[in-house]
């Protein structure tokens, strides 16, 4: 007899990829009504004179075929691509009251932003504007603030490295270094956790080092929907023998076995490949304990190695010679316990074991890591103690080893290498003041989690977004959406409308701008952009679709409107020759930051180059000038846990997902369609609770005092192969559950990976 689940709720048994991934995409580009259209912008797509895809960061193969997207990327291009459009007769349609009722995924799925809006407070719509106007509406509500520093500027990671370097040149000129970035709340602990370690805040690794690795750990994340087209290098490692070992909480079928869309073989016969040769389902915030324990068994057997009259399996010459801080760090190892451990990252010591031996056998290793690593209370240390790790057998700055963090958006990491940041340093500086002959103020702006706190304090009175959709990104959102209402003044600089648009401010504005996919025409003719990827390779995007609306600008063209607007002649910049050739605004980036030498010609060569990254090459940019092993004090149980009622939440995204965009309904590998209003939960949990697999249930805070408050109500409970102890729900819905308060204290990246709460039958939770 077949089992009745929930509805929604089947199981899903085949691979990741294959043809269920290309139907997907046959069915996204039927629905953005663009089926032939689509299939040519597909082909031009992460090709050398074509666009970067809008979606994820993994960098392009040096030999491209013309085969080189993937389901999601797919979904993005053509999310981005559609026929569908929001233009004057839409906004005459539907009130922002009336629009506040849709969900995500229809908001953004209306369409194409055409013109610029105004919002009009008494008729409750937004309003067609004149770009002019526009433009000097927002200068005169930022100069007649009392402080620069009143206003907050956030950027996506969609920028390109143009539009960013504007957008930073903008802001400091206005004076202030108010910056929150999508980087806060995803791979900050990277930036800031990694320079400490390795004296940078980049991944370490290329492309071609996957190619000579004998291992590769990976830790907290799910490429198969986050980052698809690494599939294709974890697919080719696995049939060469290589071993992949895997710490997530949720079995990820793309981690499991995955049948590569572009394998003639695999397509042909219905078969796949495994990827992970071990799947470790470590408990919800007990990846540090993994990580010590790892570390831990790796000296045991280092002692074995030396008691049996060998050498040891630690990097002796490596830890001497570019290393300090060692001696700190094997102290606090072996005085962790195992029980800790173990009891922490809900793995046996055993299993713990098992992936030690696996990487002191390996002679290249290479880590990577996600979210699942870096939001956390101690995602901090989350990283330095994968830096540990490595350097324990010298596994950075060699061929096939090294660290690589797994980017979100296509240039989340070139916006950071250009200047968004809140804290700049004495280099941005002195390059900034060559390049344009004034020297910006240094001191600390604000990141996300201060910037909304600036906000709801009614410090902060104004809010221009460089894309993204920040409010709904934003932890917290019953106290974000509370702050964001009260501003003078929001812009938003976008493509498609989303959320964040309607939480009007006194005055809200709604700037249209192309794609990745759109051609942009300047003065000069068409333009180049250029993006970052995650290890760190530089190239050009070319749009070539013709534009949804002739009213349309660029990302640079609108930052310089709203720059020479607000900023007049101060500091002679020419605004309108930066944007006639964007090869001139290159230029003055490969001023301020001369790792852009012979930027121009060298993002001409196909594939673009790679910045230097020096710790690929043993130089160490440290204060002691080498790699430091950083010690994690204690395992960082969070006390809350003690309670007899207390779950470890971390929230997921869906197949059909990026980021806060929503595609679709469905979670196709997780056996979830049609919906997203379910809480995934291991059935011990379920019973302990006396709740069954479909029962309706609310889920609460324990952070805090106002716990009550913070709250979902009526999600579906779903038996779940999931760690006992912990849960998993859909971000952005969830990120009401995650307090403002709870976040890592070193980077600022809020916990949405690990927040403490507790689960009722709906309606049952005492005091709600």
């Amino acid at each position: 007899m077949k089992e009745k689940r929930p509805e929604g709720i089947e199981r899903y048994d085949r691979p990741a990829g294959g043809w269920d991934a290309l139907k997907a995409v046959a069915k996204t580009l039927a629905h953005q009504q663009i089926i032939a259209q689509g299939t040519r912008t597909l082909l031009k797509a992460n090709q050398p004179e074509g666009f970067d895809c809008p979606g994820c960061a993994w960098p392009d193969p040096k030999h491209t075929s013309s085969f080189e997207f993937c389901e999601n990327g797919a979904k993005a291009i053509t999310w981005e691509s559609t026929a569908k459009r929001t233009d004057a007769s839409f906004f005459e349609q539907h009130t922002v009251a009336a629009l506040w009722e849709w969900t995500d995924h229809k908001l953004e799925d209306a369409g194409r932003l055409t013109l610029p809006l105004l919002y009009n407070r008494d008729t409750d719509h937004y309003e067609p504007i004149a770009w002019e106007t526009a433009f000097e509406l927002i200068a005169s509500e930022l100069n007649n603030l009392d402080s620069p520093h009143q206003a907050e500027f956030y950027t996506s990671g969609r920028a390109s490295n143009e539009s960013a370097f504007l957008y930073q040149l903008f802001v400091r000129a206005f004076g202030t270094n108010n910056f929150p970035d999508c980087s806060n709340m995803c791979h900050e602990a990277t930036s800031v956790g990694l320079p400490m370690s390795i004296g940078v805040g980049k991944g370490t690794v290329t492309l071609e080092d996957f190619d000579h690795a004998d291992a590769i750990f990976s830790f907290g994340h799910n490429p198969g929907t986050n980052h698809p087209r690494m599939m294709s290098t974890l697919h080719e490692a696995s049939r060469r023998g290589v071993p992949i070992i895997v710490f997530n909480p949720l079995k990820e079928r793309a981690l499991e076995r995955f049948a590569a869309p572009q394998d003639p073989l695999e397509m042909a016969t219905m078969s796949s490949t495994r990827i992970a040769s071990a799947y470790h389902q470590v408990r919800v915030g007990g990846d540090l304990a993994a990580l010590k324990g790892i570390m831990k068994a790796i000296f045991v057997r280092d002692a074995e190695a030396i008691a049996g009259g060998g050498d040891g399996v630690l990097d002796r010459a490596f830890i001497a010679e570019h290393t300090v801080g060692f001696d700190a760090l094997r102290a606090d190892i072996e005085s962790t316990s195992w029980a800790n451990i173990e009891s922490v990252s809900g793995l046996t010591r055993q299993a713990i074991e098992s992936a030690a031996d696996v990487y002191v056998k390996a002679k290249n290793v290479i880590v990577c890591y996600g979210m699942g690593l870096t939001q956390h209370a101690h995602g901090t240390e989350n990283v330095q103690q994968v830096a540990n790790l490595l350097m324990l057998r010298g596994n950075i700055g060699r061929e096939g080893a090294g660290i690589a963090p797994i980017r979100g958006h296509s240039n989340v990491q070139g916006d950071r290498t250009v200047g968004i940041t809140e804290i700049p340093n004495e280099a941005l500086l002195d390059g900034m003041e060559k390049a344009f002959g004034f020297r910006p103020n240094g001191e600390k702006g604000h990141n996300a989690i201060e910037a909304v706190h600036a906000i709801a304090k009614g410090r902060s009175k104004a809010l221009i977004c460089l894309g993204g959709n920040l409010a709904v990104a934003m932890s917290d959102q019953l106290a974000t959406f509370q702050a964001m209402r009260k501003l003078d003044l929001a812009v938003h600089i976008s493509t498609k409308l989303n959320r964040s648009h309607l939480l009007t401010a006194r005055t809200s504005l709604i700037l249209p701008c192309l794609g990745r996919t759109d051609l942009d025409t300047q003065d000069s003719g068409p333009q180049a952009v250029t993006v970052e990827d995650s290890m760190s390779m530089v190239h050009a995007s070319r749009g070539f679709l013709k534009p949804p609306a002739e009213m349309l600008k660029s990302e640079p063209a609108i930052i310089a409107g709203i720059a020479k607007a607000t900023l007049g002649g101060r500091y002679s910049i020419d605004w309108d020759g930066l944007i006639a050739d964007y090869s001139r605004i290159r230029d003055k980036i490969e001023a301020v930051f001369p790792e852009f030498f012979d930027f121009n010609k060298r993002i001409r060569v196909p594939g673009g180059f790679r910045l230097d990254v020096a710790a690929s090459f043993r130089r160490w940019n440290t204060g002691t000038g080498k790699a430091n092993f950083l010690v994690a004090r204690g395992l960082l149980e969070d006390p809350l846990l003690t309670r007899p009622d207390a779950l470890l939440l971390t929230t997921i995204r869906s197949h059909d997902q990026y980021n806060t965009t929503v595609y679709g309904m469905d979670d196709r590998y997780r056996g979830v369609f049609g919906r997203r209003d379910v809480l995934f939960m291991n059935p011990v949990d379920l019973a302990a609770l006396k709740l069954s697999d479909g029962d309706l249930v609310d889920i609460r805070c324990l952070v805090d005092a106002e716990e009550r408050d913070r709250k979902m109500q009526r999600l579906t409970a779903v038996a779940y192969d999931i760690p006992s102890g912990s849960v998993a729900g859909y971000y952005p819905e969830l990120n009401t559950l995650v307090p403002l308060k709870h976040f890592d204290r070193t980077s600022g990246t809020p916990s949405y990976k690990g927040v403490p709460v507790a689960v009722a039958r709906a309606g049952e939770h005492k005091g709600g």
